[in-house]
């Protein structure tokens, strides 16, 4: 038995060639394939929209499986016998090295070299190091677990936190204690009803002075006029790949707020990004084709 596979583009069409058991049909959103009929799995592409309709145009869909880690634009999107996957597995390492580069120009003071360079100053500074360097990474799942293997490298001091305390895993409910011992704090979690706004006001004035807040997750994880409070102040440090809005309007305050490293969302944009995702698509769709759930399912109340 074959199952049908609509993919948005040719990467996905070139994954599946060969693969016993799938036929991959590359869709226009625009302009569904009449194979939209047959088909029991859809990926999306990374940045698909008009969801009602793409699940409307497919009456056998059985399995919507993601291209990214994140799934909150998908969840309560799809009717309750289709199943969601995430591409977990795909996005932490380049989204790891995202948060170091981040880390080692803060701390090595690289952006104020660059200013040198460009005004023909030659001003000898000591810098910080990420060596040593206290950081709580909070979320356990593969974001998480890429981080810590890569600052424990930079020898820094690594704790990891996620909602329940396990072994090598601190609980959530550690992080009144947690947070003023750290110079890093990490944010590495899903965009769920109860990460949202997680990192407040109160979050905030817990972190040591001078501090670093990184967010690699999702720009909702953090109240944005907290954290803008706490930048104008210049109180604590911050690098953020994602922000609340998004994409950041002209004119907002993070635009022009000291103390923060500010990139557009591309912590996992980078060579080979298709097909790092396409190897745990391909792996999610086969345990579906065969009968088996996805090891990337969403469930209960993502």
């Amino acid at each position: 038995m074959t199952i049908t596979v609509l993919v948005p583009d040719e990467h996905g069409v070139a994954a599946f060639a060969g693969v016993d058991g799938v036929r991959a049909v590359q869709y226009d959103p625009a302009a569904l394939p009449e194979e939209a009929g047959e088909a029991e799995v859809l990926v999306p592409g990374f940045l698909s929209a008009d969801k009602t309709r793409l699940v409307e145009g497919m009456p056998k869909l059985r399995l919507v499986q993601l291209l990214t880690a994140g799934a909150e634009a998908w969840v309560g999107q799809l009717p309750g016998h289709v199943m969601l996957s995430t591409c977990s597995g795909a996005h932490g390492g380049s989204t790891a090295e995202w948060v170091m580069a981040s880390l080692l120009t803060i701390f090595r003071n690289m952006r104020g070299f660059e200013d040198d360079r460009r005004s023909q100053t030659w001003a000898m500074q000591q810098t910080e190091t990420l060596q040593g360097k206290r950081v709580l990474v909070i979320g356990a799942g593969d974001l998480g677990r890429q981080l810590k293997r890569r600052l424990e490298a930079f020898d820094a001091e690594v704790t990891v936190v996620a909602t329940t305390a396990r072994e090598g895993v601190r609980g959530l409910d550690e992080l009144d204690v947690l947070l003023p011992e750290q110079d890093v704090v990490a944010l590495m979690v899903p965009m769920t009803p109860a990460t949202r706004h997680m990192v407040d006001a109160g979050f905030l004035a817990k972190m040591a002075d001078n501090a670093v807040l990184v967010n690699a997750a999702r720009g909702p994880v953090v109240d944005t006029d907290a954290l803008v409070a706490e930048l104008t102040s210049k109180r604590l440090r911050a690098a953020l790949d994602v922000t609340d809005p998004e994409p950041l309007p002209a004119g907002h305050p993070l635009w022009t707020a000291p103390n923060l490293l500010l990139t557009p969302h591309v912590a996992g944009s980078c060579t080979g990004v298709h097909a790092r995702a396409y190897r745990v698509v391909v792996e999610q769709v086969l345990r579906f084709a065969k009968g088996e759930e996805p090891t990337n399912l969403v469930r209960g109340a993502y």
